[in-house]
């Protein structure tokens, strides 16, 4: 089966559709998979509902697709660092649905181990608990959050071999690994990609059964917060 894709436009052709549910690894711009944003930004695709901690800033990561209102809705934990992300929200053209980001990450996973749904203690008494059913266990009050499961699940790794056995590096590895699980389709942009058999097994972080398709490319790297002190 082939895995390896000349470009992100040729990794998500026939995958694409306008009302998508998109997840997305990434954790503030750590680990954004820019190159198949990119791509899906030029598709023009619309109506999407993304599942992602956060939307990047205004001009990079998923907030290129806000300035081109091809977002409907966000399941998200964070919505600083992007002032669109707010401005649509605020004024109400934009959905969000909040999630604590352990919460969402679990989800992610849950849903790519084939479990539906998971009782949790984060966000009980909370607006993150309402219309959600609440149990007791031992005397402690849990509410139910569901497993995510995507559509197409669009991720970035440091390397990958032509099977798709992915490495991450640091952040990266934070939500990237749960957006790859959940997503019915998995297309992964990497810097990297080694001969198969190369990688230290016990180095691998998400195994190849994940992975669909696999794209090597140039990555910014941006510096979201940069702190500087004189000399």
């Amino acid at each position: 089966m082939k895995k390896v894709y000349g470009s992100a436009a040729e990794a998500l052709e026939g995958l694409l559709h306008d009302g998508m549910f998109i997840a997305s690894g990434g954790f503030g711009l750590c680990g954004i998979p820019e190159l198949l944003l990119d791509a899906i930004k030029d598709a023009g695709t619309k109506d999407l509902t993304f599942a992602s901690n956060n939307a990047g800033v205004d001009d990079f990561g998923i907030g290129i697709l806000l300035q081109t209102k091809q977002v409907k809705k966000m399941i998200s934990s964070y919505v600083g660092e992007n002032a669109e992300f707010m401005r649509q929200y605020l004024s109400g053209e934009l959905e969000l649905e909040f999630n604590p980001q352990g919460t969402l990450a679990e989800r992610m996973r849950a849903g790519g181990c084939g479990i539906p749904g998971f009782y949790t203690k984060t966000g009980v008494g909370t607006v993150i608990a309402e219309g959600k059913e609440h149990k007791d266990f031992n005397g402690e009050t849990y509410i139910m959050e569901e497993g995510i499961v995507a559509d197409l699940a669009i991720v970035k790794a440091w390397k990958a071999d032509a099977t798709g056995n992915l490495v991450f590096r640091k952040t990266a590895r934070n939500f990237n690994p749960p957006a790859a699980m959940c997503g019915k389709m998995c297309v992964v942009e990497v810097e990297e990609i080694v001969p198969t058999g190369s990688l230290d097994p016990d180095s691998i972080h998400l195994p190849g059964i994940y992975v669909h398709r696999i794209i090597q490319g140039d990555h910014e790297k941006r510096i979201e917060q940069r702190t500087t002190r004189a000399a």
